[in-house]
């Protein structure tokens, strides 16, 4: 096929990327840690509005050293929402701990407060030799959960939350940067997200402590000594000084990325709600604002006449990428035996939610190509 392909979420350079990867080959500093590290990191605190961040090799680099400062050991139990993609329940794992899923509240897609609050008092009712010993929540597709009664839960348990705010760099609740609210946060700068490092992430927190730890731990824990020493299992986990570099350019133009997300759902909500069956995941209310890094949707089949594999295929078919809403954790062979506190929420999404392409560099002409595939599929059917 020759036409261009449009991506679902791809890398968007803002200019001066360049200029600080060069720095970084003028003055030799290739090699992991360096001042693009230091900058980035700066950057990012002062962004999130939080006083730590430690620039590490992904998010879930950043979710597993998280787990094991919280000192997270085998056996234990760490709440983790259902709905996500497996990199945010795959480090409960590597600690030898079990993970318990939490299904989703259909206004955020996210983290249902009251089954959290279920299912914290079902483990300790009977499961007293075990303890939830952490929760980790995630604000999917760059919508933010409902942060404030989770915390308040939490709070009430004394459980410490991570936020996994890998989609979610830019999304707010009550005017404070998600990943801020919790103990630790966690930041992915993937090729696909809102910014990117090519390959990194973060862990953010308020306390100096993680993030003096993190950064030990993911430098293979060595110890300060005249000699190579360790007196801890270390983790080849830190970003690299080029990375960084890639980071800094990218934090130049942070807010017009987040402007250009949410135009594209605007786009997207403005030609299409005026078919019958077709809803979108939007900001619930007031509190909530949302970087949009994906704008999702989803399709009642009875009243198009269309489904999410009838879609997909339709735009696959004029090479546009596409792609189903995650399939829930709890339904992922590899977590089946896993507890899991469900309503069936996450099960409805996966079956008929579909991510439309929602990359910041989406020109006009790319969005009307878009558009004409989708009202071409819906009016055929209809």
């Amino acid at each position: 096929m020759n036409k261009k392909r449009i991506y679902l979420s791809s890398p968007h350079m803002g200019g001066t990327e360049l200029k600080y990867v060069n720095d970084a080959f003028n003055t030799n500093w290739v090699a992991p840690l360096g001042p693009n590290v230091d900058a980035f990191e700066h950057s990012l605190a002062d962004y999130c509005g939080i006083k730590h961040a430690a620039a590490l090799s992904s998010g879930t680099a950043a979710i597993h050293l998280a787990l094991i400062i919280l000192g997270i050991k085998p056996g234990d139990e760490v709440i983790a929402s259902s709905f996500t993609f497996s990199a945010t329940v795959n480090p409960i794992v590597y600690t030898g701990a079990i993970p318990v899923l939490i299904d989703s509240e259909p206004h955020t897609w996210n983290m249902d407060p009251d089954l959290l609050e279920k299912a914290i008092i079902d483990r300790r009712s009977w499961n007293s030799g075990r303890k939830v010993k952490a929760i980790i929540v995630v604000h999917l597709y760059g919508m933010p959960a409902n942060i404030e009664r989770i915390m308040e839960i939490a709070n009430k348990y004394e459980i410490p939350v991570i936020e996994d705010a890998a989609e979610a760099l830019g999304s707010k609740f009550r005017g404070t940067q998600v990943g801020t609210f919790g103990k630790a946060g966690i930041l992915s700068f993937n090729g696909n997200k809102i910014i990117t490092t090519s390959g990194g992430g973060a862990l953010i927190s308020n306390d100096k402590e993680i993030i003096d730890r993190a950064r030990f731990l993911a430098t293979q824990a060595r110890d300060k000594a005249p000699h190579y020493q360790h007196s801890h299992i270390g983790y080849n986990y830190r970003m690299s000084n080029v990375l960084a570099g890639i980071g800094l350019g990218q934090m130049e133009v942070i807010d017009e990325r987040v402007k250009a997300r949410r135009k594209n759902f605007l786009f997207y909500k403005e030609h299409l709600l005026k078919y019958k069956g077709i809803s979108f995941l939007e900001e619930p209310g007031k509190s909530y604002f949302s970087n949009y890094w994906l704008t999702t949707i989803l399709l009642d089949p009875a009243e198009t006449g269309v489904t999410r594999e009838d879609l997909q295929a339709a735009l696959e078919n004029e090479n546009i990428e596409s792609r189903p809403l995650w399939k829930p954790m709890h339904l992922q062979p590899v977590f089946s035996s896993c507890p899991a506190y469900v309503n069936g929420t996450s099960e409805e999404l996966f079956k008929n939610g579909l991510c439309l392409p929602s990359g910041s560099n989406l020109t006009d002409k790319d969005r009307s190509e878009i558009m004409d595939v989708i009202t071409k599929t819906l009016s055929n059917k209809v």
